[in-house]
Parts: C-alpha cells; structure tokens; sequence
C-alpha cells in the first residue's frame, strides 16, 4: 500500500518536473520590456508637477487639520 503511493506520488513528481508548461524566452522578453515600459510610464505621472502638487496639496490639508 505504501508503496503504490510512494510510486504514485514519485511519478507525478516527475511528471511536474519534466512538464513545460511555461513561458518562453521569448515570452519572458516581452514580459521584461513591458513591464520597464509600464515602470516608465508609471515614473513619468507620478513625478509630473501635476501629481506633486496634488500630493503636496493633501498632505498639507491632512497636517493642518484640526482634531
């Protein structure tokens, strides 16, 4: 009994080890550039004085409000 599981158990294993079921190199690129593109255009809002400002502004009410 505990053998049919262990060999059961050992023939997935291998079946897990040997299965390709994964992104590419190729895919792996595209995800690559598309995520520093994401990270470019991410950085480009965030520090536009448009952001700062409305950033800086919320700041500035929360700390001069008064409990």
């Amino acid at each position: 009994m505990i053998s049919k599981t262990l060999r059961t158990v050992s023939a997935r294993f291998a079946l897990l080890v040997t299965k390709d079921d994964g992104m590419s190199t190729a895919e792996y690129a595209i995800g690559t550039i598309a995520a520093a593109a994401f990270g470019a255009v991410l950085y480009t809002v965030v520090t536009g004085d448009s952001i700062v400002s409305a950033l800086t502004g919320i700041i500035d009410k929360a700390l001069k409000t008064a409990v």
